[in-house]
């Protein structure tokens, strides 16, 4: 059972990074396995390398608390293909209501975190404020232009693992600001699952599909820098999490309050549009978001109601996981 929890877990953070304002790491805070994952992935170290090119499998996947990682990040890759599509399906037909829910779970995410979190002093009240800053401002950025240059893609993916490590930072969001996101989690994602469906299908006409393979290599090379990514940032976040803590906390505490302009629920979308003022639209048909302006709700309007009931619904939904998790302790 543990190990079927590990997956949904997977699928969790797997879906929420897909989401632009939406980090993984709040999964992992708010999960209760955030430290547990940061120190394995901080395993992966010279010692991890040195015992699996020495064959010594078995060690080495004790060592890297394999099983762990291995069951979450499996969760992960399937939520790319499945989970974060049904998520795409609801963005698309129910905006409002699914940031409604996401923005009532960073609030109620917020309250866990916060709630036995007895350290406000000078120092951290300064941290969480500096965190809460720096949150709200990642949100009016304006994003830049699409770049396919490899050494940027591997940048990008450096940068965007940081929703996984860093709670309240949406990679996603993140992408989104660098310009890359449909590329990177649209179109790179999409062409892997065809390459895949023809495969099963014995079709390897994609070998002669120049653009299919560019980006497919533009996938293997983002998928790089996000595997450098995780283990870098792993490593100084051990380091952090070990000689700073409370002040760490209260920078999250801050960073995740001040993501709730990302997700604010009541916004337009603004979408890319050419010289002539026409919407573009990426290689699947679908327009290219780059922004989104914040309004206040209309409430005379019955669907800001329904609004609120989601963001009601998703403190209850973060509260009811938190719940459960003091449960299985017992």
């Amino acid at each position: 059972m543990d190990k079927l929890f590990l997956v949904l877990k997977g699928l969790a953070m797997g879906a929420a990074n897909k989401v632009p304002g939406v980090s993984g790491g709040i999964v992992a805070f708010v999960g209760g396995f955030y430290e547990e994952f940061i120190y394995s992935l901080q395993k992966i170290n010279l010692k991890a390398l040195k015992l699996l090119f020495n064959g010594r499998f078995e060690i080495f996947y004790r060592y890297v608390n394999g099983q762990f990682l291995t069951l979450l990040i499996f969760g992960m890759l399937v939520s790319y293909f499945s989970v974060s599509k049904l998520l795409d399906y609801f963005l698309e037909r129910k905006e409002l209501f699914v940031w409604a829910s996401f923005f009532g779970m960073i609030l109620g995410s917020i309250y866990y975190i916060s709630k036995d979190f007895k350290h406000w002093n000078k120092r951290t009240v300064t941290a969480g404020i500096l965190g809460f800053v720096v949150g709200i401002s990642i949100s009016f950025l304006n994003p830049a232009k699409e770049n396919d240059n490899l050494w940027f893609i591997f940048i990008c993916g450096i940068i965007s693992v940081s929703g996984m490590t860093l709670p309240g930072l949406s990679g996603s969001f993140i992408l989104i600001l660098l310009g890359n996101y449909v590329l990177l989690l649209v179109d790179s994602v999409n062409a892997l699952y065809d390459t895949f469906a023809e495969l099963l299908r014995g079709d390897l006409s994609f070998v002669k599909n120049n653009e299919r393979l560019n980006t497919l290599k533009i996938l293997a090379v983002f998928t790089f820098g996000s595997a450098t990514g995780l283990v870098t940032l792993s490593h100084i976040l051990t380091y952090v999490l070990k000689h700073f803590k409370f002040i760490t906390t209260a920078v999250i505490i801050g960073f995740i309050t001040g993501s709730l302009g990302v997700v604010w629920p009541w916004k337009r979308t603004i979408f890319k549009t050419d010289a002539s003022g026409q919407v573009s639209l990426d290689s699947n048909g679908k327009e290219i978001i780059l922004n989104y302006e914040r309004y206040f709700p209309d409430f005379g309007n019955p669907e800001t109601w329904w609004a609120i009931f989601f963001v009601i619904l998703g403190v209850f939904i973060l509260l009811g996981l938190e719940w459960y998790g003091e449960y299985r302790k017992k």
